[in-house]
């Protein structure tokens, strides 16, 4: 291991390397602060054209290419962690091996940077589907909120009374839910030629079970362009949480844009399964922010739902009180000043600003949009 490492990092860290890493990262940090450059050439130039490719090159293999890409960083950095306590107990620690092993930290976070922003960061600060649809999302008042928890709820418990337990099995297979996220945005695509989505390229996480205990549903890797989806949750959060990764593979990065891409999809998708999925996490992300505000009105809201979606979200505390640990704070806080570092400054409260968006959609749509 340590002679691969060797001349993995000899091989890249030359003059000319870091010269172009530095030159990127700089370029990178400007272009950061010009939204509107980002969304005209960047998001909806050359992000189309580097999503196609990763997803032509690994899509079509069964197993998550990037999960093994971080698995071998994961092996990596464990590697190296117990050769430097190694080194230490044993007096082996010297300046040149302190500056070596600094600049070998320094050139791996300047190079996962310049990629991860290179080939899908930079859209954390494009002007987003706000912009593509002009609308005006504000902060929202009690009232907006109780409306749209309201047209939630209606929506909710008509889709919790159409699905059967037969269809909700359907998704035991994989290649189903994911077929059917795609089925999605081809639909969505009629409305809205932005959200082309092809080819396809979602896959069950290999990290599925361990990611019930780190708080994850699915995640985006953009070294790979794979959405990952944790098949190991609640069969009714699929759905949803398929279409929200290929709302990030198509460049809305930000959570609650992400969240509303999605509500997009499912919402045009004439499919009841998907559509009860999306209702039923736009009506949690509601009853949240309206019950932050008015807590005996949320509770009223909950006494009116259908059975069915009772008994899930049941289902849904008992899953998460299940995987309850000590750890899982911890990624959370990480997570969340991940979030805030990207221009989410509500940290993990971003996934619950969808709602906004949904305001912003009521508003100039009407009801029937919602």
């Amino acid at each position: 291991m340590q002679q691969f490492l060797t001349k993995l990092f000899g091989g890249l860290m030359k003059a000319w390397s870091w010269l172009l890493l530095i030159i990127a990262a700089i370029t990178i940090k400007f272009v950061s602060t010009q939204p509107l450059w980002i969304e005209e050439k960047y998001s909806t130039g050359l992000y189309p054209l580097i999503s196609e490719v990763q997803r032509s090159i690994f899509g079509w293999i069964p197993f998550s290419v990037g999960d093994l890409f971080y698995a071998f960083l994961i092996l990596i950095i464990i590697f190296k962690t117990v050769q430097f306590i190694k080194y230490i107990y044993t007096k082996k620690i010297n300046r040149q091996y302190l500056l070596n092993g600094l600049k070998q930290v320094l050139f791996f976070f300047l190079f996962v940077y310049v990629f991860f922003y290179g080939l899908w960061g930079l859209n954390y600060n494009r002007k987003g589907i706000s912009y593509q649809l002009n609308l005006e999302v504000k902060k929202y008042t009690v009232q907006e909120i109780d409306t749209i928890t309201n047209l939630l709820q209606r929506q909710l418990n008509f889709y919790a009374d159409t699905i059967s337990l037969m269809q909700r099995d359907s998704f035991n297979k994989k290649k189903t839910l994911f077929e059917k996220a795609t089925e999605a945005y081809l639909y969505a695509n009629n409305s809205y030629p932005f959200l082309s989505y092809e080819p396809q390229s979602i896959k069950p996480s290999l990290f599925s079970y361990l990611g019930n205990y780190f708080g994850f549903q699915g995640y985006y890797n953009p070294f790979s362009g794979e959405g990952q989806v944790n098949t190991t949750i609640p069969r009714f959060l699929e759905p949803f949480v398929s279409t929200h990764e290929v709302a990030h593979q198509l460049g809305y990065a930000k959570e609650n844009e992400a969240n509303f891409v999605a509500f997009i999809a499912c919402k045009s998708y004439p499919n009841n399964t998907y559509r009860y999925s999306m209702y039923f996490d736009m009506y949690l992300y509601a009853i949240t922010e309206l019950d932050k505000r008015d807590s005996v009105l949320a509770r009223s809201y909950n006494e009116k739902l259908h059975p069915q979606a009772k008994r899930d979200i049941d289902e849904y505390r008992n899953f998460l009180m299940k995987h309850r640990n000590q750890v899982e704070p911890i990624i959370s806080w990480i997570y969340d000043g991940y979030l805030q570092a990207n221009d989410q400054p509500e940290g993990k409260k971003t996934y619950n600003m969808v709602i906004a968006f949904l305001i912003a959609y009521y508003k100039k749509y009407g009801a029937e949009a919602v």
